[in-house]
């Protein structure tokens, strides 16, 4: 077994890109062992004869290895090799300010794209921003970030990994994503949930139906669903409060709605609005009383996009066979 005969006197100090200068007096650091007595090395030579031999300038980690770094600069020093600049960054934290961990729900990064629909740029600028920032700037690109990055602006403290922060981000980088993409990304879920493939022209579909689903979802589990109308086999599968939209007298101001769009010359958010407009008036009712059984009759859903959206997105054959549906089931 080899020992390093570590300096008893005086101090040893680093200038941290992040924690400062840090001292330690020579006394606390002991004769740790090099090579075990089987001629193994220890973790704390190889680690440093790995980063001189990789050429190594800068050494950045978790300031959990602080007080490594004091045993691996004696050796640097003994080697008379170049020493390395050190940032010795702060653990993120669970919302109970404790290490984040598996009890907290700390993922890889895959669950997060796989399982959670979380876009790439919404993760990184997420985790960027956890301790580092750049002015107010929330919204920082990976251009930007090469720009703009310094180890001296990172805290001292340890951020908190917030869920919530990350959704809301990820719902701004869906709002600019290109639409064909999106589709892309979530073919594979809507293919999932409709049981059956889906072809180009259904890809098409949903890339143009992105600028209606976007501002309603966080994640693309959820834009997949909001996308789910557009494929659902006809008669519709109501849930429960689509059903509830339908009773009462909503089947009658359906039949008046289908009669309406079904005289329309085009086939546009305007025209089919207009015809729904009027036909709220006629009866003498809240735009919303007629409104909410159509988006039931449409989607099946209680909510979705826009309904005017909806009746384009959908088209005009489409539309009026599921409103006709509905009008058939109260007859």
């Amino acid at each position: 077994m080899i020992r390093l005969k570590a300096p008893q006197e005086g101090e040893t100090a680093i200038e941290d890109q992040v924690q400062g200068r840090v001292t330690v007096q020579n006394s606390e650091i002991d004769d740790f062992v090099l090579l075990r007595s089987d001629g193994s090395p220890t973790y704390m030579l190889a680690v440093v004869v790995d980063d001189h031999d990789m050429g190594v300038t800068h050494v950045v980690r978790g300031d959990d290895h602080l007080n490594n770094a004091f045993r691996q600069l004696a050796i640097i020093r003994a080697m008379e090799w170049p020493e390395p600049v050190y940032g010795h960054v702060p653990l993120i934290h669970g919302a109970d300010g404790a290490k984040l961990s598996k009890r907290h729900g700390a993922l890889g990064v895959e669950t997060y794209r796989d399982d959670l629909g979380i876009l790439p740029e919404a993760l990184f600028n997420y985790l960027l921003r956890l301790g580092w920032g750049h002015g107010d700037e929330e919204i920082i690109s990976r251009e930007d970030a090469v720009r703009w990055f310094d180890l001296p602006q990172v805290g001292r403290s340890p951020a908190r990994f917030d869920t919530r922060k990350l959704e809301n981000l990820n719902g701004h980088y869906l709002r600019e994503a290109d639409p064909h993409r999106l589709a892309s990304l979530i073919d594979h879920i809507v293919e999932g949930r409709l049981g059956r493939g889906l072809d180009a022209g259904d890809i098409d579909r949903i890339a143009a139906a992105m600028p209606h689903l976007t501002p309603r979802a966080k994640d693309l589990n959820e834009l997949a669903d909001g996308a789910l109308f557009l494929f659902r086999p006809r008669p519709l599968e109501m849930d429960e409060k689509a059903a509830a939209l339908l009773e009462g007298g909503a089947r009658q101001l359906l039949a008046l709605v289908h009669q309406a769009l079904s005289g329309l010359d085009s086939w546009s958010g305007e025209a089919t609005e207009q015809a729904v407009r009027e036909v709220s008036e006629s009866q003498g009712v809240k735009l919303g009383q007629v409104a909410q059984p159509l988006r039931a009759a449409l989607t099946g859903r209680a909510t979705s996009p826009g309904i005017f959206d909806v009746l384009v997105l959908l088209g005009r054959d489409e539309s009026l066979a599921r409103i006709g549906d509905q009008m058939t089931k109260g007859s």
